[in-house]
């Protein structure tokens, strides 16, 4: 697929009438880790970069939520997304309260002091359209493990994003035929220009460098395979039911693969997997999970059936519970030199070895 469709958030979450929410039963599940965790928000403006989307804008402007393990919890809890980004994404379902997913219930607090010592990180990108709020329950989840994890909003690539002066900008880039990687290549620059910010702020001195992973859904798996092709302080890197626009290049860092079965089996309908499997050198992992939807790997899987949106087939809680099993321990091989055992899910299935043999016939 060398194009990406111009889509709202919403529909990618499924489309269909959704009948009478109930916004009072959304809460995240929560954090499997043993430390509380924390969060914070950096706004970060690129002055050496014009925005890609925005001809008017001369600078790019990045918000980063950050998570991570914190020396002890603190009540205070953030909103998960402001009124506006939650009108945006709900607005193809005129049944559920347009501020509903402001009362997401998350378990991060507000500026809490930072662990001691130097913590690994993990970048995530979130998919295309989708606000960078979707990968709270991933983020939390390894801030309560020892990561610190740090969410990129692609600014003008979202249905909404609010800044801290109360500005909302709408997704730009959501046009007809919009080239994927063009987007990927810009998510690489985002990417690089926040791992310089962290490095040359008070965050540099609880970054292990020599640590660093990226992980996204969608687009964002997409943009991590060419991070780690661009940048050399990523060290490995996850895809969660992305297309990969363009082909991986030769790659021999660790990657993941999580993907639901309708179009990531080998031989589905998603050439690009085994395409760039055939790519892919090092350590690598591909795996699908029965009953999931392209939103089931990030907090929509949870969301979208309390609102009356029609959902994935398998519990939400069920398919975070895989996903961050999944991704920990594949972080933890890679990044910490540490074998963190996943339990035998039936869901799952690995498609390595057919994988690899599939793009050897091809």
């Amino acid at each position: 697929m060398k194009r990406i469709l111009a889509v709202t958030a919403t529909s990618l979450l499924v489309l269909g009438a959704a009948p009478q929410a109930q916004a009072d039963t959304l809460a995240l599940p929560e954090p499997t880790g043993s430390k509380p965790v924390g969060t914070t928000t950096l706004h970060l403006v690129d002055k050496s970069r014009p925005d890609p989307w925005n001809p008017e804008a001369d600078e790019r402007e990045l918000l980063v939520t950050l998570w991570y393990p914190a020396r002890k919890a603190v009540d205070k809890r953030r909103p998960y997304m402001t009124p506006q980004e939650s009108a945006a994404v709900l607005q193809p379902y005129k049944n559920v309260p347009p501020d509903a997913l402001t009362k997401v219930r998350t378990y991060a607090g507000v500026d809490a002091p930072v662990r001691g010592g130097r913590l690994p990180l993990v970048v995530m990108s979130p998919g295309f359209t989708f606000p960078r709020a979707t990968l709270t329950s991933l983020g939390e989840d390894l801030a309560s493990r020892g990561y610190l994890v740090a969410a990129v909003e692609h600014t003008y690539e979202s249905a909404a994003t609010t800044f801290p002066d109360g500005r909302t900008t709408s997704c730009l880039a959501c046009v007809k035929g919009q080239d994927g990687a063009k987007v990927a290549a810009s998510r690489v620059k985002d990417v690089g220009f926040v791992l310089d910010e962290l490095a040359g702020s008070r965050w540099g001195k609880v970054i292990d460098r020599s640590r660093i992973a990226m992980a996204g859904h969608s687009m964002g798996g997409n943009s991590s395979a060419q991070a780690l092709l661009g940048d050399r302080r990523v060290k490995a890197g996850v895809n969660l039911d992305g297309t990969f626009d363009p082909i991986v290049a030769p790659l021999k860092r660790p990657f993941l693969l999580i993907g639901a079965p309708a179009s990531h089996t080998p031989g589905g309908t998603d050439e690009s997997w085994p395409r760039s499997w055939a790519n892919l050198s090092g350590p690598k992992r591909w795996i699908t999970v029965a009953g999931t939807d392209h939103a089931a790997f990030v907090d929509y899987a949870v969301l979208r059936k309390p609102l009356g949106i029609p959902a994935q087939e398998l519990d939400g809680a069920r398919a975070l519970e895989i996903t961050r099993a999944h991704l920990a321990s594949f972080l933890d091989r890679h990044l910490l030199g540490k074998r963190t055992p996943v339990k035998d899910y039936p869901e799952v299935t690995d498609h390595s070895r057919k994988a690899s043999a599939f793009s050897d016939a091809h």
